[in-house]
């Protein structure tokens, strides 16, 4: 009673009823905020609420505190999660506490301090176009046409997957995205050239010869949207040698009954998406026309997907010596001898004037 009456004096006291609310409230109106306002991100929020509801199923709200919360973080770091995906859950146990301090009247009295872990998983992984041309070959036909597109437009595989013939307009020879279908809320029009083109309207004959009634541009075996495929990915990266073998929790490599090593796939259709963008980058797509194409709303995010590799490099070096030979012809006059070209040639070629 004197704790109370403290509590109250000093205007902490909660109320009984903030008292008694548990995790189960909390999660439940973080779910149906989802539903409300129809994210389309509700699957990976469901797999965040999974882990959650593991370890905090039954906990009073205001006995979540940040003492609880690092003890959760270590639980999952134990099970191999990875620091993306722990931060991933962290942000919905966050947004919970959010909408449960913003209610009327408020179902808790204080947010915990929640830590947001480091992150340097974030994936490099990208197509050079013979790995693209033996996976392509190595799939099922009706995936063919969904990962050549994924490849030349850099364009997200929700996108992809729900594109529908409303949307495809072939005599201008373009895609239009609108808000709905994009993950930035922001529309888009994508332009069709040459085998794309053609990829596009090879699915429109064989939509109406087959599947009249078919909706979407990219369809499975029996006209039917494609959605998983994760199997047929898995085995078809494997039949084009992009993967590696599984290993243990020491590093070891995994062996079947037979004594082989078991392989897994070592690419994502997400890979894709960074290959879309790397290329149109190197076609001297300016930056941000790249980035209208490819539905990028941050620089820092499109510098990410915008991977440079040796060869990169190499390329750059060749092209800046091309251009100083240039400016050396330039500078010596507009019509030089064989002979003055070959020598401001060689002295370019040669080692540099320090040695």
């Amino acid at each position: 009673m004197k704790l109370r009456e403290g509590q109250v004096a000093e205007n902490r006291f909660p109320g009984l009823k903030v008292e008694k609310i548990r995790y189960e409230e909390l999660a439940e109106a973080f779910l149906n905020d989802y539903k409300v306002n129809g994210k389309r991100s509700i699957g990976r929020a469901k797999r965040s609420l999974k882990h959650l509801k593991a370890y905090f199923e039954g906990m009073r709200a205001i006995d979540i505190s940040t003492d609880q919360i690092r003890a959760y973080i270590l639980q999952r770091q134990n099970e191999e999660a990875e620091n993306g995906t722990i931060n991933r859950e962290l942000a919905a146990l966050k947004r919970m506490f959010s909408l449960a301090s913003q209610m009327t009247p408020p179902k808790v009295t204080s947010v915990p301090y929640i830590p947001h872990l480091e992150e340097n998983n974030a994936r490099q992984g990208y197509f050079e176009h013979h790995q693209y041309l033996a996976l392509r070959k190595a799939l099922p036909f009706y995936l063919k046409p969904p990962v050549s597109m994924a490849y030349h437009t850099g364009m997200r595989k929700q996108e992809i997957l729900g594109l529908q013939w409303t949307q495809a307009d072939l005599m201008e020879g373009k895609i239009n995205l609108r808000s709905e279908d994009t993950k930035n809320k922001e529309p888009r029009v994508i332009y069709l050239e040459g085998e794309l083109l053609e990829l596009i309207r090879f699915q429109r004959a064989l939509r109406d010869q087959k599947f009249p009634s078919c909706p979407w541009v990219f369809f499975g075996e029996t006209g039917e949207r494609i959605k998983d495929f994760r199997g047929a990915w898995d085995t078809a990266c494997i039949k084009a040698g992009l993967c590696e073998p599984k290993t243990d929790e020491a590093g070891n490599a995994i062996k079947d009954k037979d004594g082989n090593p078991v392989l897994v796939a070592n690419k994502l259709f997400h890979d894709f998406r960074r290959t879309g963008l790397r290329n149109m980058i190197r076609a001297g797509v300016p930056e941000r026309v790249a980035m209208m194409i490819s539905g990028h709303k941050t620089r820092s995010v499109f510098d990410r997907y915008n991977i440079v590799n040796e060869n990169d490099l190499k390329l750059a070096s060749k092209r800046v010596k091309e251009y100083h030979l240039e400016r050396v012809k330039l500078e010596s006059g507009h019509n030089l001898g064989t002979v003055e070209a070959q020598e401001a040639q060689t002295q370019l070629e040669g080692p540099p004037a320090i040695y």
